[in-house]
């Protein structure tokens, strides 16, 4: 069995870097699409919406907490009064925000529109960094014109998938949407909505898509609000586990004084047990791990590029195991908005591609006169470093 793990880590470390990082990132997405149809399916089951994150929020800081007591032993900072206070800043925007209004949306909407608007994150935290100044837009190069029409489509798409929910374009086969019970000369039929499964029929869908967008602000608030504790506190896996600390004592506060049901915080199956082990180990521990080393190799961009992947893959196992019907305005808002990200990550990939040209220019010795007199123009639009645009829901 020794020979056999030895040969099979050989055979992956002989593996290209640059497959190793597609396979991963396809698994992260798969990952994180299991997580919306699992969140989805724990609340048909009746579990409570304060206390699936409270659960899910002690297995995650389990988890990270061992990783970084002894991973960043050394390169920790000592921990202040003030540092709590961002921290504690941190979970209340990152975490029990971000994930409240998620799964206050979810319950409202359907886990494929939750994945489509998620995809305006990375145009939402960019328009936060121009907002508080950490990033700026250059309107007479082209990166910034795509920058700004790419957050114009995202805004767009969260638009439209908001006001406009249209005609079913798509329903699943009869026997995966209904089930029709003989009874003598009666038949009922039974359709998955009936049954609290996929679309969330019956339900206010404006009012999901509005806590969704919520989801999204929190979750760029929180992407733009660690540049500066990182920088202060450059050790991640410490600040996230504080960060995750912090939330779940926000959140078990807020479930204690709001939950008055006993028997919600008791596991009713083992459904129940396992759709709180997959946010938490899955979908925090694992899937973090993964993408911190993603970001490390490939780069916030390449991370970024594969979030509409999830959609589509959230889209199929929602109609799969949810019988989850397609509506004709979600699908135009998810394309607008997925269109918008793209074109981001464009004028993103186009800035750097400007630096390193005139990087290059500056290194020749002949051109040190026309680089002093247009220095100004050598700075990048980012002055201060973001967090990727596709960092996990912690």
């Amino acid at each position: 069995m020794a020979d056999s793990g030895g040969s099979s880590g050989r055979m992956w470390c002989s593996i290209p870097e640059r497959f190793q990082l597609h396979a991963a990132m396809l698994a992260l997405q798969f990952g994180y699409a299991g997580f919306h149809v699992v969140s989805r399916a724990a609340l048909n089951m009746g579990v409570s919406k304060l206390v699936f994150p409270v659960y899910r929020n002690i297995i995650a800081f389990l988890l990270l907490l061992p990783f970084a007591y002894f991973l960043e032993k050394k390169e920790r900072p000592a921990i202040t009064f003030n540092f709590l206070l961002q921290f504690f800043g941190l979970a209340l925007v990152g975490i029990t925000a971000n994930q409240g209004f998620y799964l206050l949306g979810l319950d409202n909407t359907s886990p494929t529109f939750a994945s489509a608007i998620q995809n305006s994150v990375p145009a939402i935290t960019f328009v936060m960094a121009v907002i508080l100044r950490i990033e700026k837009v250059r309107l007479n190069r082209k990166d910034g014109i795509g920058k700004v029409a790419g957050t114009l489509f995202c805004v767009a798409g969260a638009s439209v998938i908001t006001l406009y929910k249209g005609p079913t374009i798509y329903s699943p086969v009869p026997p995966l949407n209904s089930i029709i019970i003989n009874g003598g000369s009666e038949s009922i039929s039974i359709s998955s909505s009936s049954l609290g499964l996929g679309d969330a029929k019956g339900k206010n869908w404006t009012l999901g898509c509005l806590y969704l967008i919520g989801h999204c602000l929190s979750w760029s608030g929180w992407l733009v609000l660690q540049a500066p504790v990182l920088k202060k506190y450059p050790a991640r896996l410490s600040v996230t586990s504080y960060t995750c600390f912090f939330g779940l004592i926000q959140f078990l506060i807020i479930a204690l004084i709001l939950e008055r049901d006993a028997q919600a915080w008791i596991f009713q199956s083992g459904g129940e047990v396992f759709t709180i082990l997959y946010a938490g180990v899955v979908a925090s521990g694992i899937a973090f791990a993964v993408q911190i080393w993603c970001i490390d190799r490939g780069g916030p961009v390449f991370v970024a590029v594969y979030q509409p992947v999830q959609t589509l893959v959230v889209a199929i196992m929602a109609s799969l195991a949810l019988g989850e019907e397609f509506y004709l305005g979600g699908i135009i808002g998810a394309v607008l908005i997925i269109v918008g990200l793209y074109l981001v990550l464009w004028g993103k990939n186009e800035e750097k591609k400007f630096a390193r040209e005139l990087a290059a220019i500056t290194s020749t010795p002949e051109h040190s006169n026309i680089i002093r007199s247009s220095s100004h123009h050598a700075k990048t639009s980012l002055s201060q470093p973001l967090l990727p645009s596709s960092t996990e829901n912690v």
